[in-house]
């Protein structure tokens, strides 16, 4: 957002719309005026907002930005009424106070260029007039009524009175009432069907459940409706929204049928031509957009949760890694990793088929692990992931080993990436992989960043919704999931540094090449020194940005430098000093925060802060653990109804939750499937990677789809 004025309506209608404070949405927009970014607000100015989150604060930004357009757009239209001479005082008025878009069309649909119409035609042959006096319905015998407007361009009666026609049924498309009629009825009973393209049923196959489908548009949810929106495109199905057409004609027929006799009769047919030939395809097009809409939306909600979980995933942590792309043709890839994540060590081992070379694989691990000091082996879970897990299960090492089944949804678009050409220019997509898969282990979040979110895999019809919001709420995910953990700016890739609140590409590159020319920061103020680091992007970035080994305690916590003389000034009434203060439950609980409270400064800022001395630079992720699947169950022929299996939860979407139970095959939990009561959504009762227990309720070997029920 750039700055600019911002009118006191704007705060007001935000506020009214999403049931917030007008002086705190008011603030919030003042607070992005200047160049604050959402996690800065959420996080450091609570006085300011209220307490929202940063759900909410990014609500405030998109309604500014959508009043912003319709200002826009209203500018527009008044300009074009203007220069027809037709803006009365009356009309100005009505497009200045209406902050609907869709009214504001309405309004400005008479006025509005168009195209060469069958009416425009028909005025231009002077119909009009004889249009007005059939519309008044106080006449009979319209054959005569019509015989002076027969000329040169108009040769019968008949064509008069079907330009005439032509005229009444555009007035009535054009009549706000009666859009809205109509809007009404697709609201209340709108069916929206699918049908296949007859001579495509067996190209079509996948879409077969929607080969002859309908139901109430307002039940139809996110992915079936996105499922038919795709089968349409692909020219497989075709799909329409229709209203009770009966019940669209009783309405316009009271609305405008104002007599019983000839006139009467011609207005009637002249609404149902109306109806058929503009309202209706009007009308379906705006709500096959928005239905379109709003299933982007819950696609793109579900998906963002998922990437959020994702990131947010439990980390091992520093910890000496292995990481196996396992394969069977082109053997299994190893990495060895310092608890950096620097890679150490990388080779291949044949331990599956065609070469079989059990042995000699299982000698090459010990040597490794025992080399290489490793302490966690992370296995990714595609092609020979389970046998690659039974190959190290069934190998013994000289230490404590943990092991992980690690998701390698995304590896290969990393490992082809620039990122990773950058990061290990003398090693091939494989050794990269590898590494990604290991690292993932160690860290999530700070690899998963790396990588396109739409090729991590967690999410439905990703590739069918609109791509800017889609990269927009995405982007924002991982914003907030960065912020919220904090980085560690001694260790940090350009590419992690990114996301942090107030940096960007360019200062994340600095900051990168600064730490390279001069070593690691010994604390927040020397980010000042980074070129092109000012004030701002300082005061946006640095409360994010950890530095374990500072000579600041402070700086390794989530406590911002702007608060830091208020904590010096806790340590001193407590005669210790700050480092004294951190993680002393006994000291933090003795503090009285109200007499620390100012007019800038109050009881939110203080308690997050008292928070943070608690446990300061807290990791707000919980704990890796230990997963491990059936040993006997390795594809779906070994699964049975009435089994019950540990699996992983890998996606969640509006229908259930798809999970891993150690087969190539994902099997699904149907939303009614997850709990004994009626959830809307899964995420209720699920969470990304949770560890679960299922029981198997059918295996269908033609069309390889498990079905299972969740047990508590």
């Amino acid at each position: 957002m750039t700055k600019e004025s911002i009118p006191s309506l704007y705060s007001s209608l935000i506020a009214n719309l999403l049931q917030l404070g007008e002086k705190h949405v008011s603030n919030t927009l003042q607070l992005l005026n200047e160049g604050a970014t959402i996690p800065f607000i959420s996080r450091y100015r609570k006085e300011m907002t209220g307490t929202m989150d940063e759900v909410q604060v990014a609500a405030v930004h998109e309604e500014f930005e959508r009043l912003k357009e319709l200002s826009k757009r209203k500018e527009t239209i008044l300009k074009t009424i203007q220069e027809l001479d037709k803006l009365t005082p009356e009309l100005k008025k009505r497009i200045e106070t209406t902050w609907n878009s869709t009214e504001l069309e309405d309004i400005y649909l008479p006025y509005k260029p168009k195209r060469r119409t069958r009416a425009a035609i028909a005025r231009e042959n002077g119909l009009e007039p004889l249009a007005k006096m059939i519309m008044k319905q106080n006449v009979n015998q319209l054959d005569t009524l019509a015989l002076p407007f027969v000329t040169k361009n108009v040769k019968s009666k008949d064509e008069a009175l079907a330009g005439a026609s032509d005229i009444i049924a555009e007035w009535i498309n054009e009549n706000e009432t009666a859009r809205n009629a109509i809007r009404r009825s697709f609201s209340y009973d709108a069916i929206i069907t699918s049908k296949l393209i007859k001579t495509k049923e067996e190209e079509a196959q996948k879409y077969r459940d929607y080969f002859d489908m309908s139901e109430k548009l307002s039940r139809c949810s996110s992915h079936r409706l996105l499922a038919m929106r795709r089968g349409e495109a692909e020219g497989f199905l075709r799909v329409s929204i229709t209203p009770d057409e009966d019940v669209c004609l009783e309405k316009l027929d009271r609305m405008f049928v104002k007599a019983d006799n000839e006139a009467g009769s011609f207005v009637y047919e002249a609404a149902k031509d109306a109806y058929k030939r503009l309202l209706k395809p009007s009308i379906e097009n705006e709500f096959a957009a928005q239905s379109k809409q709003k299933a982007d939306g819950e696609a793109i909600r579900v998906f963002a949760e998922n990437l959020k979980q994702l990131l947010l995933a439990a980390p091992l942590g520093e910890k000496r890694v292995m990481g196996i792309d396992p394969g069977f043709r082109t053997g299994c890839k190893i990495v060895c990793l310092d608890a950096q994540g620097n890679l150490l060590h990388n080779e291949t081992i044949y331990p599956h088929p065609p070469q079989n070379e059990r042995s000699t694989a299982a000698r090459k691990l010990q040597k490794m692990v025992e080399a290489y000091q490793i302490e966690a082996i992370a296995i990714g879970n595609g092609t020979a992931g389970r046998e690659t897990e039974q190959l190290v299960q069934n190998t013994s090492f000289d230490r404590k080993v943990l092991l992980f089944v690690v998701s390698e949804n995304g590896a290969s678009i990393y490992s082809a990436s620039k990122i990773a050409r950058e990061e290990f220019p003398d090693y091939d997509v494989t050794v990269r992989g590898a590494v990604s898969i290991g690292r993932r282990l160690m860290d999530p979040l700070a690899e998963l960043v790396k990588i396109d979110p739409k090729s991590i895999g967690v999410g439905q019809y990703q590739h069918d919704v609109d791509q800017s919001l889609l990269k927009k709420a995405l982007d924002q995910t991982v914003e907030n999931a960065v912020n919220k953990v904090g980085v560690n700016l001694n260790t940090a890739s350009r590419h992690l540094l990114t996301y942090v609140s107030g940096l960007g590409t360019q200062l994340a590159a600095n900051i990168v090449e600064y730490r390279a020319a001069n070593g690691p920061f010994k604390n927040r103020k020397d980010l000042l020194r980074v070129p092109k680091m000012g004030a701002k992007s300082f005061e946006q970035c640095a409360g994010f940005l950890r530095i374990p080994d500072s000579n600041n305690p402070l700086d390794n916590s989530a406590v911002h430098p702007e608060s830091y003389d208020i904590v010096e000034r806790m340590a001193k009434q407590l005669n210790v000093k700050v480092d004294q203060l951190l993680n002393n439950r006994e000291l933090i609980h003795s503090i009285e925060i109200q007499n620390y409270v100012t007019d800038s400064i109050g009881l939110p800022t203080l308690t997050d802060i008292i928070q943070e001395l608690e446990k300061p630079g807290r990791d707000p992720r919980s704990s890796v653990k230990v997963f491990e699947f059936d040993p006997s169950i390795r594809k779906i022929e070994d699964l049975k109804p009435g089994m019950e299996l540990p699996g992983i939860v890998t996606n969640i979407t509006n229908f259930g939750a798809f999970v891993d139970v150690g087969i190539k095959e994902n099997g699904l939990i149907h939303i009614s499937q997850l709990a004994d009561r009626y959830i809307s959504n899964p995420a209720e009762v699920v969470s990304l990677h949770q560890h679960v227990r299922v029981k198997v309720l059918e295996a269908d070997l033609i069309r390889k789809r498990v079905q299972l029920k969740l047990l508590s």
